[in-house]
């Protein structure tokens, strides 16, 4: 019997080509969808820091309506003036006993 021998036609080596190329372009668009600028691992960083930017948000928001209500009071209240430049001064009346607590200091 005579030995046939497959000739690599042309087209062949085209498709060859160009399917090595299209997987070539999928392995890097797959590689650049992950770890490039806007790829999903940056998107989850990015996300992850908007959490605790939002987290810190909420508590400062919470802190200036506190600070927001002592200035409200001391505006409106005599009494929560003496009491505040008592507790920041150290001011004591004639006769009055200060204890001082040193876990709060």
């Amino acid at each position: 019997m005579a030995e046939m021998k497959k000739e690599k036609s042309p087209a062949s080596f085209k498709k060859k080509i160009i399917i090595g190329g299209l997987g070539f372009l999928l392995f890097v668009l797959t590689v650049a969808s992950f770890f490039g600028k806007r790829g999903l691992i940056e998107i989850y960083r990015t996300k992850r820091r908007q959490e605790v930017l939002l987290q810190k948000i909420e508590q400062l928001e919470a802190r200036k309506g506190k600070l927001e209500r002592d200035i409200e009071e001391l505006r409106t209240n005599p009494k929560a003036v003496e009491t505040k430049a008592r507790e920041k001064l150290g001011l004591v009346k004639k006769d009055e006993i200060v204890i001082i607590d040193k876990k709060n200091r």
